[in-house]
């Protein structure tokens, strides 16, 4: 495997970005549906195509997810261990009228390929967390998240994964909630059992949000804020109903909550950096989706 000059530690993306205190609302991906594929053995920088699963047969599966609408994640088992003959997958679907995650078993790479992407499988009515700890893709990943999975594991240890690179390196730790479609970020090892807790109870966990999958970066900012701003920290409490982009600079988000409509008004902006991952430590820039308000919808909408 080809082996990439990392920056010194003190250069590093997630240093970096703690340092220019880099906002973290909005910044998860936009896939709602994910398979995940249980790879043991060791992973590359790119996941499970770069690992001792067959190469030929993760690009056919990445393919077939981008048609559908579905992001492929290599996972692991805390502390890794050898191949045994039935290795797991899961589909897991965040969105809100169909959320849960479905699996089964494996044994042969190729048999993935003629799994049903809306396959029944088993339901699993229990959260998982998956870790990212990919430090071949990024050294902060690893270095930042094995003391999170150890955390995590020693409270859940039959609910926590290793996942391959889930974006944001500069966040790190990152941790994604599953089928909630939560994904936390900088969260320190102390905070595990107060993740579990929350995430338990149905709740968002304060202070560590990036955003939730599936859902456009401005909207995902206002969600978080209008957790906040409302009081309310149950997650299927606020849903949304629209985004709409009014110039480059302003987008105005619609939420149905318990108490009716409301407006978020979040405002984009560009913002120069340099070292937003490990791989790229040069100049580079991010667009911070940041709320500025929030307000009960007009009167006229209250009938839509």
């Amino acid at each position: 495997m080809k082996s990439t000059r990392w920056p010194e530690a003190s250069q590093r993306c997630s240093v970096r970005a703690d340092e220019r205190d880099d906002w973290m609302l909005g910044t998860a991906f936009p896939a709602a549906r994910l398979l995940l594929v249980e790879q043991p053995l060791p992973w590359g920088s790119e996941g499970l195509r770069s690992s001792r699963f067959d190469r030929e047969t993760a690009l056919a599966l990445e393919a077939r997810g981008r048609e559908q609408g579905v992001r492929v994640q290599a996972i692991r088992r805390p502390g890794g261990g050898p191949e045994s003959p039935g290795r797991r997958w899961m589909l897991v679907d965040t969105r809100d009228e169909t959320s849960r995650i479905r699996s089964g078993e494996f044994a042969d790479d190729a048999e993935l390929l003629e799994l049903p992407l809306d396959a029944p499988g088993v339901a699993d009515p229990d959260p998982i967390y998956l870790v990212c700890s990919h430090g071949r893709h990024d050294p902060c990943c690893g270095q930042r998240g094995r003391p999170v999975v150890a955390a995590l594991a020693a409270v859940r240890p039959d609910r926590v994964w290793q996942a391959s690179h889930l974006g944001g390196c500069r966040f790190a730790p990152t941790v994604l909630v599953l089928p909630l479609g939560l994904m936390y970020g900088r969260v320190p090892a102390s905070s595990a059992d107060e993740l579990i807790a929350a995430t338990e109870a149905g709740h968002l966990a304060e202070g560590m949000l990036r955003g939730r999958i599936g859902v456009p970066p401005a909207a995902q900012a206002a969600l978080g804020f209008a957790h906040e701003q409302l009081a309310t920290r149950r997650v299927r409490d606020l849903s949304l109903v629209s985004a709409n982009t009014v110039d480059q600079a302003t987008v105005i988000v619609r939420l149905a909550g318990p108490e009716g409509l409301f407006d978020v008004t979040v405002a984009r902006t560009r913002v120069d950096a340099a070292g937003l991952t490990c791989a790229a430590p040069g100049p580079s820039l991010f667009v911070a989706h940041r709320p500025t308000g929030i307000a009960p919808a007009p009167q006229e909408a209250l009938g839509t």
